[in-house]
């Protein structure tokens, strides 16, 4: 029964281990303009909604645009809403 304790806690341990990190970090919408942030369909793409300030948001991947501007996929509880100006989002360890 040991042994299998174990293998257990060790699988359960790389699964949380090679998630990204990322998505381990609760990150805030924090607009200095006090505008509605745009979610973009792609990094710099058509706008295809907006996120108020103070919306609590998961980061699920970062890449630079042509200009080297960071955006950020963003969503939350496994739902993935858009792509955002990575500088107007605030993030903390959850």
């Amino acid at each position: 029964m040991k042994s299998q304790l174990i293998v257990i806690t060790l699988a359960l341990a790389t699964t949380l281990t090679s998630f990204p990190a990322k998505a381990q970090t609760v990150c805030k919408v924090t607009d200095p303009t006090g505008t509605l942030l745009n979610l973009r369909k792609s990094p710099n793409g058509q706008i295809i909604g907006t996120i108020k300030n103070d919306t609590e948001v998961y980061i699920y991947e970062i890449v630079h645009d042509e200009k080297n501007r960071l955006w950020a996929k963003v969503g939350f509880e496994g739902r993935v809403w858009g792509w955002a100006f990575r500088e107007f989002i605030s993030c903390y360890q959850h």
